[in-house]
């Protein structure tokens, strides 16, 4: 749809501040700077979250109660209505056309407004929810318009009609006048800066009239405008993407070789074989090593897939040239834990690890940290105060980042700087769906471990009702008898005035009862580091049977004997963190179970989660599951991972689209690396000033 200019008004500029737009000013601007709406170009970018069909009108007697539906009529009576309940006041017009009349109500207005712009006979396009009450068809709080010819092109009718999000101090027909304004006065001035050949290709509209057509559609489903505009979404994150890999790529970094006989002596001491999928890897990891140019590459692996054991025997080469490995983990827990792994494969190897987390007594970080400074420490394992400023690295070769979505991009840039341009290795076992990682960590290479270690059993999973817990309790009871240990975790720590749910603490009082002659330990968050320590050394040893705990064990943990784990409440955890926390089971070559207990009454998305646990082992089908249930803001939590945050386009239904923008985006920055040719200045350009907030992101990998 094309909007002619204004006459005898030249036309906006697309940087006029939106409050010296017609009818706005400070106050009204002030509003729309709440939704992001700065100037008359940010009002073009704002899009419709759906649309209205006012382009045709149903006589009243055809109106469909519980529909939102548009009609025209005429004025037959208005006035002031007082009712018999609290002394309340409504509005009512009384509309009439030849088939029938209906009632529009307001609850909230003023007198003297409505008074004088409604008029006994004017005619009038109206539109809302249709209800029946008393025997009346009547509409409340009703969009309206006094119009002369009801098929006139107006902005609120006669046409698709756009539906905006709106904050306090907004209103529908506010938005689309400033929008119709700013569309019908911009069209001609906007520059499209998409390569003509892309377009061609691919058959995309001209920027222009896709704004226009994305406010004010012909149809309710403007595909082609959307197309285009979400083409453009994925385009601009993917184009800084591939320039940021096309700078890090160009930095230098130290190379080391493939083969070294510290990882011939380590593979050689294990019990095992590598996977085909750890194999695999291992050689993707190696061979960037071995390049002059610092390596960006994400290990995705399923929960007991063996991304440790990767990561350590990628680092030898790093190691056996004299150089430093550092590895962030999340948890003080998890960071003890890789810490006494590493050292079991390293020790023998005579490489030193070093530990440094934030309660380290003042001896001991002194210590520390002047062993890392001297590179006495090789091989660093440590939480985030392994970005703090005291820190220093000698000659950090290597940044290893687990579970790095838990790091926000800072924390994560923090730690890269600390080393003369160092490889980055990023692993995480919260599978990623390719969409997602084509976007959030579309800037890395990405390694897929699929496969678990040999010996491993799927684990049983099964949605356990409370009518079905002492049957429960009777085989936990068989399975504890037998020497094996059980996991069973709670939403809270202590009991909430908030919710009425079973805290860890008094149920693990509870357990000590239900499973006498068993020991039966409480692990928590609130816990300091040497009791959580104790207690998970206990347990690892097999001196505790039972261990009642939060999500604190979510990560990492790893209890090979541990065959057993009843999730309390699961409808309270998302998905994702279901097949995290099942994952600390299933570890050793006995068969395992989980249970999952829910509330009643439980949602129907609950029962999606919970069925999707049941039917499946694989972490990436459960992702994909996941990611549809939450959409991309919720499933990584957008503020941590710098996600972009789309407009239009969506991550699941806009697949197609995101794969044909990023291979253009990635073709063009290899012809053209720092956007330098005449050609893409507009690209550059609007990189920087429409899309700045978006990619911003992208300075960490």
């Amino acid at each position: 749809m094309k909007f002619s200019h204004s006459s005898g008004k030249p036309p906006l500029a697309l940087n006029t501040s939106i409050q010296y737009l017609k009818g706005v000013g400070p106050r009204l601007g002030e509003y729309l700077k709440q939704k992001n709406i700065y100037t008359a170009q940010d009002a073009l970018y704002f899009f419709p979250r759906t649309y209205e069909d006012r382009a045709h009108f149903t006589p009243i007697r055809h109106l469909k109660i519980g529909e939102r539906q548009t009609s025209f009529g005429t004025i037959r009576s208005l006035g002031e209505v007082a009712t018999r309940i609290q002394r309340m006041k409504f509005m009512e017009l009384v509309v009439q056309d030849t088939t029938g009349i209906l009632w529009l109500k307001w609850f909230r207005y003023n007198l003297s407004y409505m008074k004088k712009k409604f008029k006994v006979g004017s005619h009038l396009v109206f539109s809302g929810e249709v209800k029946h009450y008393r025997n009346q068809l009547q509409i409340v709080h009703p969009d309206v318009e006094i119009v002369e010819n009801p098929e006139g092109d107006t902005i609120n009718f006669g046409r698709i009609v756009p539906v905006y999000s709106l904050t306090q101090g907004l209103y529908q027909k506010t938005l689309r006048r400033i929008v119709h304004q700013v569309t019908s006065q911009t069209e001609s001035l906007i520059v499209d800066p998409l390569p003509s050949e892309i377009k061609k290709k691919h058959a995309l509209l001209e920027l222009g009239p896709s704004l226009c057509e994305i406010h004010y559609p012909s149809s309710l489903q403007p595909i082609e405008a959307r197309r285009r505009l979400v083409f453009d979404e994925f385009f601009y994150v993917e184009l800084a993407l591939a320039l940021k890999r096309s700078k890090i790529k160009k930095e230098t970094s130290n190379g080391y070789p493939t083969s070294t006989l510290l990882k011939q002596k380590l593979l050689a001491s294990l019990p095992f074989s590598l996977t085909a999928g750890q194999q695999t890897v291992l050689k993707e990891i190696e061979g960037d090593l071995s390049k002059p140019h610092p390596m960006l590459r994400l290990l995705q692996g399923d929960v007991g897939s063996g991304k440790t054991l990767v990561a350590t025997l990628s680092a030898l080469s790093v190691l056996e040239q004299n150089h430093q490995v550092a590895l962030m983990v999340p948890t003080e827990i998890l960071a003890e834990q890789h810490f006494e792994t590493l050292c079991t494969y390293l020790a023998p190897l005579h490489i030193s690890c070093t530990l440094l987390k934030s309660d380290l007594k003042k001896g001991e970080k002194t210590q520390s940290l002047s062993d890392i400074a001297s590179a006495n420490a090789q091989f660093i394992i440590g939480t985030h105060a392994l970005i703090e400023e005291e820190v220093v690295f000698k000659n950090l070769g290597l940044v290893i980042i687990d579970e790095q979505h838990r790091f926000g991009v800072e924390q994560r840039l923090k730690l890269k700087q600390k080393g003369g341009n160092p490889h980055l290795l990023f692993m995480t076992a919260t599978p990623i769906p390719r969409t997602l990682a084509m976007t959030v960590y579309g800037d890395l290479d990405v390694s897929l471990m699929t496969d678990l270690p040999t010996g491993r059993k799927p684990i049983q999973t099964k949605v356990v009702f409370e009518s079905q817990r002492l049957k429960l309790y009777a085989f936990l009871r068989d399975k504890l008898k037998a020497g094996q240990q059980a996991y069973v975790i709670y939403p809270l720590i202590e009991e909430s005035e908030k919710v009425d749910l079973k805290d860890a603490t008094r149920m693990a009082e509870h357990l000590k009862n239900i499973f006498s002659g068993f020991t039966i330990a409480l692990l928590h968050g609130k816990l300091s580091s040497d009791e959580k320590k104790e207690i998970m050394s206990q347990f690892k040893s097999r001196k505790i049977n039972m261990l009642v705990s939060t999500t604190v064990i979510e990560v990492g943990v790893d209890v090979p004997n541990s065959t057993l784990m009843v999730i309390e409440h699961a409808e309270r955890f998302g998905l994702s963190q279901l097949h995290q926390l099942r994952g600390r089971i299933g570890r050793g070559s006995l068969a395992s179970f989980c249970f999952l207990l829910p509330s009643f009454p439980t949602s129907e998305e609950a029962k999606i989660r919970l069925k999707a646990m049941e039917q499946h082992q694989c972490g990436f089908r459960i992702a994909e599951i996941d990611l549809k249930l939450r959409g991309p803001g919720e499933f990584l939590g957008t503020k941590q991972s710098g996600l972009a945050e789309f407009q239009l386009a969506n991550l699941i239904l806009d697949q197609s689209i995101l794969k044909i923008a990023r291979q253009e985006a990635f073709d063009l920055i290899r012809k053209d690396p720092r956007l330098v040719a005449a050609e893409h200045q507009g690209l550059k350009q609007t990189l920087i000033q429409r899309w700045k907030t978006k990619v911003d992101f992208m300075g960490a990998g």
